[in-house]
């Protein structure tokens, strides 16, 4: 059985989603700009998320979730790529999240695995995932639109949109698997 595994994946499909669309709409230079009070790019962004995803869940249930070959810190060095280089980095990330999250169900949750020697339950470990890749995405996005202003092109309900949107939620339920 999957269903709680499957909502999970749902969830991280949605974020994954969501994080494109943003990336889409900026321009292969934006995608390297911080906002003016500093901060990280939606490549910096991009590269810890994938980063964090690969370590995380690669050997997810036989190795601790802090790999050895991860470099943090170089995840977070300003860096100007192509935006097929971004995409690739990306790509990487999630392909070992939904890999790993594949060959789950729901009998595993109560497994227990490690993250930096600290000992978390399946589930528990797969939350707190969720939601720092969920955090980050939101950043992406809110970069994005910030530097996008007035051309930013609404990935939910738009302002005054709520009415309309309530008769057709096409955004509901999370992308099957795909991309």
């Amino acid at each position: 059985m999957r269903e709680i595994v499957g909502s999970i994946e749902g969830e991280y499909r949605r974020y994954k989603a969501l994080g494109e669309a943003a990336i889409d709409q900026l321009s292969d230079e934006q995608l390297s700009l911080v906002s003016g009070s500093g901060g990280n790019s939606v490549t910096t962004l991009v590269w810890h998320i994938s980063g964090n995803l690969a370590s995380r869940f690669t050997d997810f249930l036989q190795s601790d979730g802090e790999k050895s070959w991860r470099d943090r810190d170089s995840e977070f060095v300003q860096r100007t790529v192509s935006r097929a280089e971004l995409l690739e980095k990306w790509g990487k990330g999630w392909t070992v999240l939904f890999g790993s999250l594949g060959d789950l169900d729901d009998g595993h949750l109560r497994a227990i695995v490690k993250i930096r020697d600290q000992p978390l339950t399946v589930h528990e470990a797969l939350h707190r995932s969720l939601a720092h890749t969920s955090y980050h995405v939101g950043q992406m996005v809110f970069l994005a639109k910030a530097l996008l202003g007035t051309d930013w092109r609404y990935l939910s309900v738009p302002p005054g949109g709520s009415a309309g949107y309530n008769k057709n939620p096409v955004a509901e339920k999370p992308p099957g698997p795909s991309r």
